[in-house]
Formats: structure tokens, C-alpha cells, sequence
């Protein structure tokens, strides 16, 4: 009874698997593809924009947003640069911009995962979460978290 080599290495407990087994097994399925995972560099940069948004959302929330000399002057009529963004970001979280564009991206990224789709839905959420479109930016995270179970655009 001859057995082949990729029958063996298929019923074989995975602790006596090696890399070389691995790559055996890999070449011997039929349409296998990888899952969407990036590289520990690309990983790094989610990080860094994931902190830069988070940090970003936060200034925005507690430093020009609910400053409450900053607001009576908004609304007061004073025509600055701070009251403009201050605006834009009150009309963005009424209408909720945030969470929307976060579950876009995040649709897309379910979809067709890649590395630019995760990013957007990740800075959009992370912003949409301080910035009070909770409900859509938690869905939106979600999808980011099921996404990475998606096989990878080829």
C-alpha cells in the first residue's frame, strides 16, 4: 500500500507538521487562497493612523468642540479657521458622516479586502466612536473584524 505524500501530510496532527509539510499541503488544495492579513510593516502603519484619528478625534472633541469659550464665540459670530472646522465636524457627527463613511469603507472592505479600504474604515470608526456616531462605528469595527477572515484580493 503506497500512500502519497500529500495524503500523509494532510492527516498528519498538526504539531508534527513542518514548514516543509506546510508548503506541500498548501500546494495541494485545489483554489486555496490566503486570508487578508498584512504584514507586520502595514500593521504598524494601521496602528499609527489608528492613534493619529484617535488623537485627532479626541483634540477635536474636548478642545474645540465642547470648549465652552470656543462655542459662545462660534456662536457669537466669530468667523476663524477653529470655528469653520468646529462647524464641519458638529455637521459631519449630526448627520453621521463618521459612521457612515467608516460603514462604506468597511462594506468595500468585506467585500474586496485591502489594505486601503481598511484604513479608511478604521480612521472613519475610530473618529465616528469619540465623536458621538457610536452605533455605526461599532458596526463598522465589526466588519473590520470579520473582514480579516475574508480570503485576500488577488
Amino acid at each position: 500500500m503506497s500512500c502519497s505524500t500529500a495524503t500523509l501530510v494532510t492527516h498528519a496532527p498538526a504539531y508534527l507538521k513542518t514548514q516543509f509539510t506546510m508548503t506541500i499541503e498548501k500546494e495541494g488544495r485545489a483554489g486555496a487562497s490566503e486570508l487578508f492579513l498584512p504584514s507586520k510593516r502595514v500593521w504598524a502603519l494601521f496602528a499609527a493612523l489608528g492613534l493619529a484619528a484617535l488623537g485627532a478625534a479626541l483634540f477635536l472633541r474636548y478642545s474645540i468642540i465642547q470648549n465652552t469659550p470656543i462655542g459662545l464665540a462660534c456662536e457669537a459670530g466669530e468667523e476663524s479657521l477653529t470655528c469653520k472646522v468646529r462647524l464641519a465636524v458638529i455637521l459631519m457627527f449630526i448627520q453621521d458622516g463618521f459612521g457612515w463613511m467608516a460603514m462604506i469603507a468597511a462594506g468595500v472592505q468585506l467585500w474586496r479586502p485591502n489594505r486601503v479600504a481598511f484604513a479608511v474604515s478604521l480612521v472613519f470608526a475610530l473618529l465616528g466612536l469619540v465623536l458621538y456616531n457610536t452605533r455605526a462605528s461599532a458596526l463598522a469595527v465589526a466588519l473590520l473584524v470579520l473582514s480579516l477572515a475574508r480570503p485576500a484580493a488577488r
